[in-house]
């Protein structure tokens, strides 16, 4: 089995952060997001990340700080209307490389808090499967892949969940469990998604509507750990709320604190490296690198990596790398 992992999207909705690095590599309780993927995948799995020419030099660097065997596969695009799309990527590696094994796919903006031993364990030798998580509102669910399943079992590792149904996105739906990005296709379903995403490059999720569409049979792996599709400022914030308990912010050993400040720390801190925070309150608040802070009352704030603030009051807000606001001179 070989893993696959895509990451080729420009992530709009999240600008300015990602104006120069790719979600995937955004920092998620101090570090890259794709970090925490890769992570889980087995030791001695083959992996390969498909990305953009934009991001490419972003991804060469990050693979340096890994020591599993790392592909990058760079797509020539620079925009989103050169894109391949997300299915016709992974169509286009398959046939280059002439992949011949199962490929687990992951798309690389998800956290998923579930172990993906226990994942490649459910696998039924030649079944595709989806993992799914009840998201637990029909309006949220409607931005996602819809799965709906013939017979469902406590136990989540149960291999009686049997995928009846899936659509992609829709515009009703009574069903609150949702597709993962993260799914097995065993080497013989290989072709049907080359031949799909000719006319679909687009539509990832439209794969497993072929494959019921042709008779295939699709399990359903069904977790209840975290899981984000981190693809909005509100969605960054709230896997952050989530992953970081109040009163237990997630500081790096460079990062320099005052005593006052610490004592005003609440909700859900995250702070980078090289980062200096004096005089200040912070709330849900996620700071990157070298920032420095002070005098300040953040509120629901992310501030990328070098931003300097003097004496702001500011809240729900992100800013961009290299960002200075200030009432009074910095010191």
């Amino acid at each position: 089995m070989q893993a696959f992992i895509l990451a080729g999207g420009f992530a709009t909705r999240l600008w300015p952060l990602t104006e120069k690095r790719s979600k995937p590599l955004l920092p998620l309780i101090g570090k890259p997001l794709l970090t925490h993927i890769v992570g889980k995948i087995p030791q001695g799995m083959q992996i390969t990340v498909s990305t953009n020419a934009t991001f490419a030099a972003g991804f060469a660097a990050w693979k340096e700080t890994h020591k599993q065997p790392i592909t990058i596969v760079v797509e020539k695009t620079t925009k989103d209307t050169e894109k391949l799309g997300a299915l016709g990527a992974v169509a286009q590696w398959i046939r280059q490389e002439g992949i011949i094994d199962d490929v687990l796919l992951l798309t690389g903006d998800n956290y998923f808090g579930f172990s993906l031993k226990d994942f490649l364990n459910t696998y039924h030798r030649g079944i595709p499967i989806i993992a799914a998580y009840n998201i637990g509102d029909t309006e949220k669910a409607k931005t996602f892949g819809i799965v709906t399943i013939k017979h469902k079992s406590d136990n989540p590792l149960s291999t009686s969940n049997i995928v009846a149904a899936f659509e992609e996105k829709p515009t009703h739906t009574l069903s609150t469990l949702v597709s993962t990005g993260c799914s097995i296709l065993p080497h013989e379903t290989l072709p049907i998604l080359v031949e799909y995403a000719r006319e679909h490059p687009d539509n990832i999720g439209g794969i497993f509507e072929e494959l019921l569409r042709r008779g295939k049979r699709i399990d359903c792996f069904i977790f209840n750990k975290p899981w984000f599709d981190i693809g909005s400022y509100d969605a960054y914030l709230e896997a952050t709320r989530a992953l970081v308990p109040p009163g237990k912010p997630v500081i790096h050993p460079t990062a320099s604190i005052d005593e006052e400040s610490r004592k005003n720390l609440a909700g859900s801190i995250v702070i980078g490296a090289g980062t200096m925070v004096t005089h200040s309150s912070l709330q849900d608040t996620i700071l990157f690198d070298n920032c420095r802070v002070i005098d300040c009352v953040l509120d629901r704030c992310i501030l990328d990596d070098e931003c300097k603030l003097h004496g702001i009051d500011l809240a729900g807000k992100m800013l961009r790398s290299g960002t200075t606001l200030t009432n009074t001179p910095l010191p």
